[in-house]
């Protein structure tokens, strides 16, 4: 079972991340369920958003304690929640950021971190800054859960129009930009 945990704030669209995750994973054909965990529903509050994809049925109901990924769409979350807390060693950590993941000030991690200026290509593509679309094209690239295709086309079909194509237009990016990073960070190992 593949698990995502999602740190975001109100607004963000976390919730929605989660729930075009689990779409796009059923329609590859695999299982999947998304949902939130919130105190105060109040735009820039803490958010939580899980979504576990499986080739079998998911019985388990609780939140994502031990995530295989995370999703951290607002950088300042970073140093004021823990996020890092039950992540699977060797996890995948994908942070909104426009600096690398040098400059976040994390120090070492027994994870792989990548940063993707998601709100920047937000603003560009949608004229929002809603990260998640294209938070969830850098994971579909760092982790391989969901093509991105599946990813494209549920992103489609929950926003039709000119704000779903553009929504599927940051992902797209996003996924390209994750890629990139991930061979040249290959090509660094390899020497």
């Amino acid at each position: 079972m593949f698990q995502v945990r999602i740190h975001g704030r109100g607004g963000q669209g976390a919730v929605t991340a989660a729930e075009l995750l689990s779409v796009a994973a059923f329609d590859e054909g695999r299982h999947a369920q998304a949902f939130p965990s919130f105190g105060s529903e109040r735009t820039g509050a803490p958010v939580l958003a899980f979504c576990r994809i499986d080739d079998r049925p998911i019985r388990v109901r609780e939140p994502v304690t031990r995530p295989d990924a995370l999703v951290v769409q607002d950088a300042t979350l970073l140093h004021q929640v823990d996020v890092f807390q039950g992540l699977r060693p060797g996890g995948a950590v994908l942070v909104n950021s426009p600096g690398d993941a040098d400059a976040l000030g994390l120090g070492p991690l027994p994870c792989r971190v990548l940063t993707v200026p998601a709100t920047a290509l937000a603003l560009r593509r949608i004229g929002r800054p809603v990260p998640n679309a294209a938070l969830l094209g850098g994971l579909a690239a760092l982790t391989g859960c969901v093509g991105l295709d599946a990813l494209t086309a549920a992103i489609l079909e929950r926003f039709p129009g000119r704000l779903g194509r553009a929504n599927a237009d940051a992902a797209q990016e996003a996924y390209a930009l994750v890629r990139s990073l991930c061979e040249e960070h290959a090509h660094v190992e390899a020497d």
